[in-house]
C-alpha cells in the first residue's frame, strides 16, 4: 500500500486515495443513491467527490468523513438545483389542470405584419373585381350562402353562380401569388 506524502509538519496518512477509493466507492454510491434516488446521478457525485478528495488531499486530515460530508453536500445541493428546473412541456397527466394552449395566444408581430398584410392584398384584390363578381364573394363568404341561395338572391343560374366564384377567387389567389402570399 502506498503512503502518501506528508504536508510539512504533518505525519504520514496510512491509506492513499486508492485505498480509500476501493473501500469507500460502493457504500459512498449506496448512500448517494439513498438520498438522490437516481443511479446515475449517485454516481457523478461519488466520482466528484473523489476528484475534490484528490486536489485536496494533503488539506484533509480525516478523509473517510470529509467524503461522507461531501457526497452528502452535493446531493443536497444536486436535489435543490433539481427544484429549480423547469420542464419545457409540462406534464398533463400528471397535472390535469395544465392547459394546452400557451399563455399568450396571440401571434408574434411579425406574424401580425403579415396577416395584416394578407388581408389588405384581398381587399385590393376584391376592389379590382367587377361588381357582379365581388358582390357573389360577399354573399359567399360575408353571408355563407350556398350557391342555390345566392342564384335564389342575383337571378343567376346556380352553375354560373359556380363559374363566376371559381374566377373571381382565381384571380384573388394570382394576385397573392404575385405578392408572395400563396404558392
Amino acid at each position: 500500500m502506498a503512503v502518501a506524502q506528508p504536508a510539512e509538519g504533518r505525519a504520514p496518512r496510512s491509506e492513499s486515495i486508492e485505498a480509500l477509493f476501493l473501500a469507500l466507492e460502493s457504500p459512498l454510491l449506496s448512500y448517494a443513491v439513498r438520498l438522490l434516488a437516481d443511479v446515475d446521478m449517485a454516481q457523478d457525485i461519488v466520482q466528484e467527490a473523489f476528484l475534490r478528495l484528490h486536489r485536496q488531499f494533503d488539506q484533509v486530515r480525516q478523509p473517510r468523513s470529509w467524503l461522507y460530508r461531501t457526497v452528502h453536500n452535493l446531493a443536497l445541493n444536486r436535489r435543490r438545483d433539481g427544484r429549480k428546473v423547469v420542464p419545457l412541456q409540462p406534464d398533463r397527466e400528471a397535472d390535469p389542470t395544465c392547459a394546452s394552449e400557451p399563455a399568450d395566444p396571440q401571434p408574434l408581430p411579425g406574424e401580425q405584419i403579415a396577416r395584416l398584410e394578407g388581408i389588405g392584398l384581398v381587399r385590393l384584390g376584391l376592389e379590382a373585381l367587377e361588381p357582379r363578381n365581388r358582390e357573389l364573394v360577399e354573399l359567399k363568404f360575408n353571408h355563407n350562402l350556398s350557391y342555390k341561395e345566392i342564384s335564389a338572391r342575383t337571378g343567376l343560374s346556380v352553375g354560373h353562380v359556380g363559374y363566376l366564384l371559381h374566377h373571381a377567387l382565381k384571380s384573388l389567389a394570382a394576385e397573392l401569388a404575385k405578392a408572395g402570399f400563396v404558392a
